[in-house]
């Protein structure tokens, strides 16, 4: 159509009635008063805050997350926005972000006014704009992923932690083109682990952030530390379990919400590598499992060993909350096969025979007295080279640290925290470890064999 011709008079109605539906939409938001008395007072200012780059951070359970599910819910009522929402790993999208988001809506009586997705989650408000969730580990899911209207004027992630710089790099070159007069968004949401992530040599180091600080606001970086004490919706146990916290590392990290210093690291045995693309390579397997549920994931490791180089390389991982045994079989099957043997946690016999039926060579690590230790003291021996693609296992031998006693001084006990793929390897190489002391010989290795042989389910 050129310039000088218009539109036929029932196509000009149809236009000005979807434009005045609307904007009565957006009037009908912009209207409705924004439900202060839900959101936690310490967030009110960051309601409209419009810098670059968003840094939500600090203690466990301080409402970070309920707030950046309630500020989107409002911001796309508002019209004008779209989020995307990420993970590190897409699978726990579900039971975290996109739970949290459809909880606010619940809660706040918009169920009629938004539409669902229950296949991918995908929250649309009557205006056309939405919120979307995807995992980062999906690289072309996320690169076709296009709002149904307008651009992703937000990204968001959740446990920024869990990823990598660079990836972090690439969402904001996502975000281009759209209104002018909108201001685009990153933000990014976690519990902080060590001054030496890149999330603090990258956003902390330049503005020299103190322990004590609680924001710090500029055009392109808006940060804000909030903990436990921030929230007020948390019940008196949860209060009570918080600050009861005694181990140093972990009371500064989630009950205080300050970057964890940790001088007595179990393992500096490791280092980072790009093991993509050689998995062929590796043909003498050890693979572990350590169950979990519901707070502790499921954690399984799968690791090629070198044993005249005394090099452990850990170049698959899977780590996640609420899997039922069907699930977790799949997950292991899709990253062993059903040949290879998995070493798991022997105290879930029931899980164990589990597996099995399923179709996974699964057997009950041995374990046996000081089993921790020696575990642990036969791994400080080894090499042991991570995938970068392992964010959980890195962030575990990252933090992984000894116990101290009253005088502050580490004791031979590790705390007994945030170690499941840990666990998971000690239980994978058991065959190979001391036991009690001494090693087991090529007969005791043999016995295994055979007693996982007549065990095995056909």
């Amino acid at each position: 159509m050129t310039p000088t011709q218009t539109w036929p008079a029932a196509v000009q109605n149809d236009i000005m009635a979807e434009a005045w539906k609307r904007a009565q939409t957006k009037r009908d938001a912009m209207a409705r008063p924004v439900p202060l008395n839900k959101i936690n007072s310490v967030y009110h200012p960051r309601l409209t805050d419009t810098a670059r780059v968003q840094i939500f951070y600090g203690g466990a359970s301080s409402g970070k997350s309920v707030f950046l599910a309630q500020r989107d819910v409002i911001d796309v009522m508002r019209g004008g926005r779209n989020f995307l929402v990420c993970r590190q790993v897409g699978r726990t999208l579900r039971g975290s972000v996109v739970q949290e988001a459809r909880k606010v809506i619940s809660e706040w009586g918009l169920t009629g006014e938004f539409s669902i997705n229950k296949t991918d989650g995908t929250i649309t408000y009557r205006n056309g704009y939405q919120i979307i969730f995807a995992g980062l580990d999906d690289v072309e899911k996320l690169k076709s992923l296009v709002p149904a209207r307008g651009v992703f004027t937000d990204v968001r992630v959740e446990e920024a932690t869990e990823t990598e710089r660079d990836t972090i790099k690439q969402l904001l070159k996502r975000q281009r083109g759209g209104d002018p007069s909108v201001p685009k968004r990153l933000v990014i949401s976690f519990n902080p682990i060590l001054q030496s992530h890149w999330i603090y040599k990258e956003y902390f180091s330049g503005i020299a952030w103190a322990d004590d600080q609680r924001e710090y606001s500029s055009d392109g970086l808006s940060i804000l530390k909030t903990t436990y004490a921030d929230n007020a919706y948390l019940t008196t146990d949860d209060v009570r379990d918080l600050e009861g916290e005694a181990d140093t590392y972990y009371r500064d990290v989630y009950t205080l919400g300050k970057w964890g210093v940790l001088g007595n690291v179990i393992f500096q045995n490791w280092r980072v590598e790009d093991l993509s693309g050689m998995a062929d390579q590796f043909t003498n397997s050890h693979i572990g499992l350590d169950f979990g549920f519901s707070s502790d994931p499921a954690a399984l490791v799968v690791t090629h060993y070198d044993p005249k180089r005394k090099m452990i390389y850990l170049y698959n991982e899977h780590y996640e909350t609420g899997l039922t045994n069907d699930a977790l079989a799949q997950e292991v099957l899709g990253k062993t096969g059903d040949e290879r043997m998995v070493i798991c946690d022997s105290s879930e016999p029931k899980s164990i025979a589990e597996l099995q039926q399923y179709g996974v060579r699964a057997f009950g690590a041995r374990k046996g007295q000081d089993s921790v230790e020696h575990g642990i003291q036969w791994l400080q021996q080894q090499t042991i080279v991570i995938d970068s693609r392992c964010i959980n296992a890195r962030n575990e031998f990252s933090t992984y640290h000894w116990k101290r006693d009253a005088g502050g001084y580490p004791m031979r006990k590790p705390v007994d925290k945030n170690n499941h793929l840990i666990d998971a390897l000690r239980y994978a190489y058991e065959s190979e470890m001391t036991q009690g002391g001494s090693l087991l010989f090529d007969s005791d290795r043999a016995e295994l064999a055979q007693e996982m042989a007549v065990n095995d389910y056909d």
